[in-house]
């Protein structure tokens, strides 16, 4: 059966190069109107896998996000936000790139062509069947990712997917695929721009759900948050006064910052 990329499908609009700087925004964010809806379809696959890595999770596994380029580095964006915004260790969600660190900002040449290098990759973090291994591919072709993800398979490893065409053979790779099919790219093939924001979206999703499974959200308070900076002391601050009905600024300052967290200052009985 033919796969066809309409990730790489010739864009809608023609003649970029001669529009009006406010033509060129308006049609931008014209087509970026269609990622959250095309999201919402994608909803079922999305919560079956939420639900495979929440319990996975509670079991004491571990997260993984494996990808190549944009796909990568929106994977490891997300993996470093989970400690400072959820409290979790660092090493719970874990985001890995083709080429390595170096190519979080600079693109490495043929990195994501190399099928065997994202398993060799994932071995260096002694992977096993009680982790799950989410592959992020908006073509859902990248050698890399497809590899890492059928030698997963052939460990009894738990396998997602993210990707932007249909029936992509990333997908048959990975045993809970998502599909957000966002159409053909503003400038063709920049999957950049819509893609990239579907997998943003996405990953927003699946890693915020996740922490709310693992208890790390109460009502809907962050209330686990590392206190890493000012505006996080405040806000830490704010929320522990309303918890425990105080109104002394500063005492509730002083219990925040000696217990580390709004969960553990907010679990004493202030008389």
């Amino acid at each position: 059966m033919s796969f066809e990329k309409i990730t790489e499908r010739s864009s809608n609009y023609r003649h970029l190069d001669k529009m009006a700087i406010k033509d060129l925004l308006t049609y931008i964010n014209k087509e970026d109107q269609v990622v959250p809806f095309a999201v919402e379809k994608a909803i079922p696959q999305i919560e079956k896998l939420v639900e495979a890595i929440s319990d996975k999770m509670l079991m004491g596994g571990r997260l993984f996000y494996i990808g190549a380029g944009t796909s990568g580095r929106l994977g490891i964006v997300d993996a470093s936000e989970c400690p400072p915004t959820y409290g979790v260790p660092y090493g719970l969600v874990i985001g890995i790139i083709a080429g390595g660190e170096k190519a979080i900002t600079t693109a490495v040449e043929f990195a994501e062509d190399d099928k065997k290098q994202g398993w060799k990759d994932l071995q260096e973090y002694k992977v096993s069947e009680k982790d799950v291994v989410i592959g992020i591919a908006a073509s859902g072709t990248t050698p890399y990712v497809i590899g890492a993800l059928e030698e997963c398979r052939k460990r009894g490893i738990i396998t997602g997917s993210i990707s932007c065409n249909p029936d992509s053979p990333v997908s048959a790779a990975a045993d809970f695929p998502i599909e957000v099919v966002v159409g053909p790219e503003f400038v063709t093939g920049s999957t950049r721009m819509k893609s990239g924001t579907a997998q943003k979206l996405v990953l927003n999703m699946i890693s915020t759900s996740v922490m709310i499974q693992l208890g790390r959200v109460e009502d809907n308070k962050m209330v686990n948050m590392q206190l890493t900076n000012e505006k996080l002391v405040d806000r830490g601050i704010k929320m522990l006064m309303e918890r425990l009905k105080m109104d002394d600024y500063n005492k509730a300052k002083e219990l925040l910052l000696k217990y580390g967290s709004v969960k553990k200052a907010s679990e004493l009985k202030v008389s």
